[in-house]
């Protein structure tokens, strides 16, 4: 690995140096998550090609939970040692192999490799292009604080899970070929995003190799209740999401009766641009304060869908997925921030891959459970009982946040793991120095 760029080597040229590969990342970044989301507003014209039912598509989606949760932990932190260029540029190629799939292959079985294929390729991408970017801007700007790449990071991150839902719907609905030529731009666009990336300076230390294990997971045994309603917010924050990366076309569709795969695409940018939005205005608030605002803000949003559906309001349905949006997305920096905090420095790898666990259970298994539902309730229905489910997860959660708070009170001098005050804030500010952010999987740098 002698010639592998690190930290320290020299930088050759404009194009070699870290100012501009922080760019390139960013990009690559934005189109692999594009990628990951481009189905959304063409879910509705396979289920009319193939007569797919809800349940079909839900499974679908699932497949794509499942590939990330798999990539999570078995490769999402193998850049400290194998560095971040040799797993980020696979990845690209892993997500560009997907898009093809979708062309070559669109029968059932290959709509559900592909999505497979791209949940792979986002769980090893999201904690290596964040380390990446936090990484590139530290050296490009030693003395920039560590702000303007986390808010890259979540602007690629949820920015791009929206911007690929937009970009598609436009072009199924002014271009021909809907169901070809938006993995075809996308997939072309991540072939010279890994081309590119081949030019960015290494930035991993590359140490000795070490033996490969997968992401251990654990939670912290002192305040496991505490956790647990953590990775509650995790829970619903993701389920929200893969509710408008799912379904939420159809119920536009057979619903509300809006055929537009534009509208469909503009509806999945919005909720996901609104938590983007709502996670940089409020960055600076404590994760209590946080939480308490995502639970304040979902269950709004939420009867706005459900009460949009009943009444065939189009306005309400778009009011209540920007509040849903904005919920989902402070909750869960909420709830990732508490989990940071009650993690000892030595474990904080193991308790937020549990985290993730928890978050990515909820990208699959309530989206699964509204596709089922859907056989024998009518849409309507079955969007209540979803929209009930998380709520109670909700109360569940603002319970436990209570009276962990009761706790605190009761014992100022120890925080939730029970460890001085400053351990707890010295965890919080290193996990956050060292990139760990909103939507990435468990951080490359917290996996060492």
């Amino acid at each position: 690995m002698s010639g592998t760029p690190t930290l320290d080597s020299p930088v050759r040229s404009s194009w070699h140096g870290h100012g501009h590969g922080f760019w390139v990342v960013a990009f690559a970044f934005t189109v692999v998550m594009s990628l990951s989301a481009l189905p959304t507003p063409l879910y509705v014209l396979y289920e009319r090609r193939d007569h797919f039912s809800a349940l079909l598509v839900t499974v679908i989606f699932a497949a794509y939970a499942a590939g990330v949760i798999v990539s999570l932990f078995l490769v999402g932190h193998i850049s400290d040692w194998l560095g971040r260029r040799r797993v980020l540029v696979p990845a690209i190629l892993l997500n560009a192999l997907s898009a093809g799939l979708f062309i070559v292959w669109p029968a059932l079985a290959g709509l559900l490799l592909a999505r497979v294929l791209s949940g792979l390729s986002v769980g090893a991408m999201t904690a290596t292009a964040t380390a990446y970017l936090a990484e590139l801007h530290a050296v490009a700007r030693p003395n920039a604080r560590s702000r303007r790449a986390e808010l890259v990071a979540t602007a690629a991150n949820l920015g791009g899970i929206g911007l690929g839902p937009l970009c598609a719907g436009l072009l199924a609905q002014l271009a021909p070929d809907p169901l070809v030529l938006p993995y075809a731009v996308f997939g072309a666009l991540a072939l010279a995003a890994a081309l590119a990336v081949q030019l960015v300076p290494e930035t991993a230390g590359l140490p000795e190799r070490p033996r490969y294990r997968p992401q251990r997971i654990s939670v912290p045994p002192a305040e496991r209740r505490t956790f647990l309603a953590s990775a509650a917010g995790g829970f619903v924050a993701f389920a929200v999401f893969g509710l408008f990366t799912s379904l939420a076309p159809s119920f536009l569709a057979g619903t509300l009766h809006y055929d537009s795969h534009a509208l469909a695409g503009a509806v999945a940018f919005g909720v996901f641009a609104a938590g983007a939005v709502a996670q940089a205005l409020l960055a600076r608030l404590d994760a209590r304060r946080l939480a308490r605002i995502g639970i304040g803000l979902l269950p709004a949003g939420l009867a706005l869908v459900c009460a949009a559906t009943w009444l065939v309001s189009l306005p309400a349905f778009l009011l209540g997925g920007l509040l849903c949006g904005a919920g989902a997305g402070v909750l869960f920096k909420g709830g990732i921030d508490i989990a940071v905090e009650l993690a000892p420095p030595e474990a904080r790898a193991e308790t937020l891959a549990g985290f993730f666990l928890a978050s990515y259970l909820g990208l699959s298994g309530p989206i699964l459970g509204l596709g089922l539902a859907t056989q024998y309730v009518s849409a309507r229905v079955g969007l209540l009982g979803f929209a009930a489910a998380l709520l109670l997860a909700l109360a569940a959660m603002t319970r436990e946040l209570r009276a962990a708070q009761q706790r605190s009170r009761e014992a100022p001098r120890t925080t939730f793991e029970g460890t001085k005050p400053t351990a707890a804030t010295q965890a919080a500010e290193q996990g956050r120095s060292q990139g760990s952010h909103p939507l990435t999987t468990p951080g490359a740098k917290e996996a060492a």
